[in-house]
């Protein structure tokens, strides 16, 4: 199950997991899409393409919270 990071580890962007607008690469690594254009959609950590993460909403979000722990260092 995938962690729904909370923040894109570039810019520190609040990206909440029930929106859209959240990239992720197989690491789970979390960039906003300003930070995914500026990085050509490559991950800075492992070189992996980034893609669209999707949205946790509803009963599954209830149920399966998104990850409180915040990975920009700033």
């Amino acid at each position: 199950m995938l962690e729904m990071r909370p923040d894109c580890e570039r810019c520190g962007a609040d990206l909440p997991a029930d929106e859209g607008g959240a990239f992720i690469c197989s690491f789970e690594c979390t960039f906003c899409a300003d930070c995914t254009d500026a990085l050509d959609e490559r991950c800075p950590n492992c070189g992996g393409e980034l893609l669209d993460r999707p949205a946790r909403v509803g009963k599954a979000l209830a149920n399966n919270p998104a990850s409180t722990e915040r990975r920009y260092k700033g």
